[in-house]
């Protein structure tokens, strides 16, 4: 059973920090491109950013560039979204995604909240 399965969420003040994991299984994690994505209420969800099989590229929305990092261990099957210098327009859902050229899997979601 293929399951991406985000934690590390939560309440955090503006300039926080907060570190994201998402968990992968029932599938070859290191055949799988990794994307987060993020998104509010009532908003088109959007990419935050990238990271390629081997985690050698990484690829960042403009608005996260210098706070947000993107970063993987194969050995874990897991995928971590770090976020820095955190600001309350950074409050969203976030989700992962793994994805190859036959196929695409999708996390349940993760609430981050920037909040003072």
């Amino acid at each position: 059973q293929v399951q991406l399965v985000e934690s590390g969420g939560g309440l955090v003040q503006p300039g926080d920090s907060l570190r994201l994991s998402c968990a992968a299984s029932g599938f070859t994690f290191r055949d799988y491109a990794m994307h987060w994505y993020r998104q509010g209420p009532g908003k088109k969800r959007e990419l935050v950013g990238v990271i390629t099989t081997t985690g050698s590229s990484t690829i960042y929305l403009d608005p996260v560039k210098g706070r947000f990092t993107i970063s993987r261990d194969n050995a874990k099957n897991t995928a971590y979204l770090q976020m820095s210098s955190m600001k309350p327009e950074d409050t969203y859902v976030y989700y992962c995604n793994a994805r190859n050229s036959v196929n695409e899997y999708w996390g349940k979601g993760i609430q981050d909240t920037v909040s003072s």
